[in-house]
């Protein structure tokens, strides 16, 4: 059973390392990011308010984060394991999660903290470019679009999300810095702490990763 946490400040490639390693491990990736924006995009009350949340660069409430997260682990593709990319950026939701794993007779294998630079988080996200269409991303300096600011597939015109802003990004980032580095202090002392430099290229990421497993 391989439970993991992926740490690091928005645009790190928590998603685009778990997404390699899946392949690898065949565990699921498990995105709060992107629950929540399923859930600020259904219309709802909930979603309408973590909608206001996420566009301010703010976080989601402990409790809410928390119920979605148990849920999501006691499913049965988690058995085996998972990478929860996203969760805990709080101590309160890192000692929830200890429980939360705990009723499950499990707990935390490793806690992996990519470590990437303010300016190098700015520059990424900046320039990351989605299809509405079919949910495709792009990156306009690493990964541009074949046909100027038009999807490959769906031949649609590429949007920037809101949060993706360079003025949110910023936010954001001290946002996550303020509130998250005291998680990696807590796996820190629970000696489940591993740093990775995660402005090296992915396949060299995840190999790192794979190592830490082993």
């Amino acid at each position: 059973m391989i439970d993991l946490i992926f740490l690091g400040p928005p645009g790190a490639g928590k998603g685009t390392y778990a997404k390699e390693l899946v392949k690898k491990l065949g565990i699921p990736h498990i995105s709060t990011g992107d629950m929540f924006r399923e859930t600020a995009a259904s219309g709802t009350e909930l979603g309408n308010k973590i909608k206001e949340i996420m566009e301010r660069g703010d976080l989601v409430p402990d409790e809410l984060v928390n119920e979605m997260v148990r849920q999501r682990l006691s499913k049965e593709d988690c058995k085996e394991g998972f990478i929860l990319d996203g969760y805990p950026r709080t101590v309160n939701q890192a000692k929830a999660l200890d429980e939360i794993l705990r009723d499950l007779g499990r707990e935390v294998t490793a806690a992996v903290f990519f470590d990437v630079p303010e300016e190098v988080v700015v520059q990424r996200l900046t320039n990351r470019r989605i299809c509405p269409k079919c949910g495709r991303i792009y990156n306009l300096l690493t990964m541009p679009p074949k046909e100027d600011n038009l999807c490959d597939v769906c031949k649609v015109p590429l949007i920037q999300r809101d949060d993706d802003k360079e003025d949110v990004v910023r936010r954001r980032y001290k946002v996550y810095m303020e509130s998250t580095l005291p998680v990696v202090d807590y796996y820190k002392d629970a000696g489940k702490l591993h740093k990775v430099d995660g402005t090296l290229g992915i396949d060299r990421v995840v190999e790192e990763v794979l190592k830490i497993i082993r």
